[in-house]
C-alpha cells in the first residue's frame, strides 16, 4: 500500500513538474526595448507589419482563441472604445494563432473594427513572451503591448482583466502622451 501511494506521489510531482515547466513566462519583452517586428495576415488576408504603424501608438493585444467568453468581452470592450483609442492616435491589433477564417467570422460576428493578425506558428506571440506551448497545443496569453511611434515598447500589461482592459489601456496611453510632452 505505501509503494502504491509512493508511486503516485511520484506520478503526481512529474507532472506538476511538467505543467509547472510549460506554464513558465516566456521571454521578458521590457518596457523601452524595441518592439519584435511581425509581418503578419488579418481575417481579410491583408499583411500587416509593425513598421506598418511606425509614427503612430499600436496597441498590440494577444488573446487565446476567437470567439470565447473572455477573449470576446476583451475585444468588444476595444471596439467600444475604438473611438478614444483613435482620438489618442493609437491603432488596436489582436493577434492569435487562430487562422485568418476564424478571425474573419469572429470579427464579423462581433463587428470589430481593427485588425485581427494570425500566428499560427506562434512566432510572433513567441518573440512578445506571449507564447504558452502545451505540447500539442499552443496559444497566445493573454497580454497587451503598448508601442510607441518610435517603435519601442512603452508599456506592456502581463494581468489583464477583459471587462476593463480598454479603458486601462486608454488611461496608460493618456499618462504616456502626457509625460512625452515638454
Amino acid at each position: 500500500m505505501f509503494k502504491i501511494m509512493l508511486g503516485g506521489l511520484a506520478a503526481l510531482l512529474v507532472l506538476a513538474s511538467a505543467v509547472l515547466w510549460m506554464l513558465r513566462p516566456g521571454s521578458h519583452r521590457a518596457e523601452g526595448s524595441a518592439a519584435p517586428e511581425f509581418s503578419l495576415l488579418d481575417q481579410s488576408g491583408q499583411t500587416h507589419r509593425l513598421s506598418d504603424y511606425a509614427g503612430r501608438w499600436l496597441v498590440l493585444y494577444f488573446y487565446p482563441r476567437d470567439d470565447t467568453p473572455g477573449c470576446t468581452r476583451e475585444a468588444c470592450r476595444f471596439r467600444d472604445d475604438i473611438g478614444v483609442l483613435g482620438s489618442l492616435n493609437a491603432a488596436v491589433v489582436g493577434v492569435s494563432t487562430d487562422d485568418a477564417r476564424s478571425h474573419a467570422d469572429f470579427a464579423h460576428k462581433y463587428q470589430l473594427p481593427f485588425p485581427l493578425l494570425s500566428d499560427p506558428d506562434g512566432h510572433t506571440a513567441r518573440a512578445y513572451g506571449s507564447l504558452l506551448n502545451l505540447g500539442l497545443v499552443r496559444f497566445a496569453r493573454r497580454r497587451t503591448f503598448i508601442v510607441a511611434p518610435d517603435g519601442r515598447i512603452a508599456a506592456r500589461f502581463d494581468q489583464v482583466d477583459p471587462a476593463r482592459h480598454a479603458q486601462d489601456v486608454a488611461r496608460t496611453l493618456q499618462a504616456l502622451q502626457q509625460s512625452a510632452r515638454p
